[in-house]
């Protein structure tokens, strides 16, 4: 098996078992986007779990990418591309109320009618997105 194929495995393990003890252990659902929403607009409160989670977030990946001697994705260098998709995904995640933590790997795995959709609907959004931006528009 490919090692890029055992990486994905083991991180997707991870978030799995992660959101389950998040689940558990705090009872709500570990939802990225809301996390990161409770902090930005002062909704909600448990302000040093958001800030730990989010530490965790970025930096376990970092430490890793650091470890390893750096990363390569191969998508784009065009650093405009990178901050108008991240604000994209931003508002997406605010418009469908959750993201791919929340509705994806949590909505999905409790059988959630509105997590199955939205998981369809943003995957194919985002397949019909990169169709269009690499090989009609080709900036990625």
């Amino acid at each position: 098996m490919p090692q890029d194929w055992l990486y994905g495995l083991l991180g997707g393990a991870l978030i799995g078992v992660a959101a389950a003890m998040y689940l558990l252990l705090n009872g709500r659902i570990m939802g990225a986007s809301g996390i990161v929403g409770g902090l930005v607009d002062g909704s909600g409160g448990f302000k040093s779990e958001r800030l730990a989670f989010l530490a965790g977030l970025v930096l376990v990946p970092g430490a890793v990418v650091f470890a390893q001697g750096g990363a390569s994705t191969h998508l784009t260098g065009n650093l405009g591309v990178v901050i108008i998709a991240g604000l994209l995904v931003g508002i997406g995640t605010r418009v469908a109320n959750g993201c791919t933590s929340g509705h994806g790997v949590c909505g999905i795995s409790r059988l959630s009618l509105r997590g199955i959709v939205a998981t369809l609907f943003y995957l194919l959004a985002g397949g019909v997105t990169v169709v269009l931006a690499r090989h009609l528009l080709g900036v990625i």
